[in-house]
């Protein structure tokens, strides 16, 4: 059995790290599906999705280290004009950043609900924002007997 669903934001700052693990858990629980995966994937090349501990204080210290591995002021040879695109590329620090972070995760249903840790929370990663942005949450296993 496979549920495939879709959630759409609008993310509100250029660099942001927005909690989505309380709508990918009403599409597990909707779903019908008892035991098996969720994946969560991002559609877009300048975010990610991550899996951390929902702090204030440790989202901050992820941005922070990442601005300082890759810093806006930076030279990157994709801040460049692009034929193809016509236009100035100004986001490339976005692209190394959701390279880091990756654009998927894939996590555990047990009991028609997803298994993380107390402390854990699935984020959607804007780094290039603020934009519409899309995640995919497909739901595969069985459901009940």
């Amino acid at each position: 059995m496979v549920c495939y669903k879709e959630l759409e934001y609008e993310t509100e700052k250029y660099n942001e790290m927005r909690p989505i693990g309380a709508d990918v858990n009403r599409i597990v629980e909707s779903s019908g599906i008892r035991t098996g995966v969720v994946y969560v994937i991002t559609h877009h090349t300048t975010t990610g999705i991550m899996v951390n501990e929902r702090l204030e204080c440790l989202e901050a210290d992820i941005m922070e280290k990442l601005g300082m591995i890759f810093p806006e002021d930076g030279e990157y040879y994709h801040a460049r004009f692009l034929a193809e695109y016509g236009a100035m590329a100004g986001n490339p620090t976005g692209h190394l950043k959701s390279m880091v972070s990756g654009n998927h995760t894939v996590m555990p249903v047990i009991d028609g609900h997803v298994v993380c840790g107390s402390a854990q929370e699935i984020y959607l990663a804007e780094f290039d924002g603020p934009q519409d942005r899309t995640v995919s949450v497909v739901v595969m296993g069985e459901g009940q007997r």
